[in-house]
């Protein structure tokens, strides 16, 4: 595998300031996914239908601007055959097919607790295997951010954890923190939206084939589907949850973070949280408690004590955005 990018390398304010926008904009449409994918179950559809589709559309979405992208260079491909599978097998249909397995042997804040700890498993990772020490600052943060997210999540009343339960989510998490991991890395010079197309075909893939052996469920609904205390048809949410939610969020998110370096971004990544709440009280009318609130908070803070607990370095020559 090619050499990650530095997290410890200043980048410029503009290149680091749109970073941050793209992250942001990408939590937001990961947590669109959630209420979306509800409402569909609600509607008669499986969660393992739900994001096999929308996988394998945002990945059919993504072909062709991909393709356009590469402008004939499949030698690219070829040399980065092993990390797109990876990428697909792992970050995509390993990390969403764990999760899935873990809700289904524990409470679901448990498991999103869980798995939304990979942002300190990328700290882990980058210390241990590229020296990048993290500062008090940022430990710090992390520290803040977990405890916002066990407010967000609504877990300070205790759950009950289930051994089985646990590694799925364990493995949800390890999936996480590769996607952060391997979307910082821009030194190959494959363009972060082939590599999204790339790793959404091969994951939606793998999803349908474990449906089709029977480790997922898969059931489909032409019901209208119920939000915001409308009824929509079918086709539109599906829709949304292709394009919107995985199509343009993994290609942001991958953007966002060959801005950012793996360890920033993951953190700026967790406000998809508190997004997920705000989404849910606006479309399936689950109202956040004052609490809820104090966890965003934060978060937030969590996040700019990470920022602020950056080492400083020599500039880094500035890469060209995917």
């Amino acid at each position: 595998m090619t050499a990650l990018a530095d997290d410890t390398a200043r980048t410029p304010l503009s290149r680091r300031t749109s970073g941050i926008g793209l992250a942001v904009l990408a939590a937001a449409f990961f947590a669109l996914s959630g209420p979306l994918a509800k409402a569909m179950i609600d509607s008669g559809w499986t969660a393992g239908s739900a994001v096999t589709v929308r996988i394998l559309i945002a990945g059919g979405v993504l072909v062709v601007p991909a393709v356009i992208v590469l402008r004939g260079r499949w030698s690219l491909v070829r040399r980065n055959a092993g990390l797109i599978v990876a990428y697909g097998l792992i970050a995509v249909a390993g990390c969403q097919l764990a999760y899935f397995n873990a809700v289904d042997h524990m409470q679901v804040g448990v498991a999103i607790l869980i798995e939304f700890t990979a942002p300190v498993a990328v700290i882990g990772w980058m210390w241990f295997r590229h020296g990048q020490r993290p500062s008090r600052l940022t430990i710090t943060g992390a520290v803040l951010a977990i405890g916002g997210l066990m407010l967000v999540l609504d877990l300070v009343s205790g759950a009950d954890i289930d051994p089985i339960g646990m590694l799925w989510a364990l493995g949800a998490m390890a999936g996480a923190a590769f996607y952060w991991v391997i979307s910082a890395d821009e030194d190959n010079g494959l363009p972060g939206i082939v590599l999204a197309a790339g790793g959404l075909l091969f994951g939606g893939v793998a999803l349908l084939l474990a449906g089709l052996v029977g480790i997922v469920p898969l059931a489909t609904s032409r019901a209208d589907v119920t939000l915001a205390g409308s009824e929509w048809p079918w086709w539109l949410p599906v829709a949304t949850l292709g394009i919107v939610t995985a199509g343009l969020a993994y290609v942001l998110g991958i953007a966002a973070t060959r801005r950012l370096g793996s360890r920033l971004a993951s953190f700026v990544g967790l406000t998809e949280a508190v997004a997920s709440v705000l989404f849910a009280w606006l479309l399936l009318d689950e109202a956040p408690r004052a609490i809820q609130f104090a966890g965003g908070l934060l978060i937030l803070l969590g996040v700019i004590a990470v920022r602020l607990g950056e080492p400083a370095t020599e500039h880094a020559p500035e890469a060209t955005a995917p």
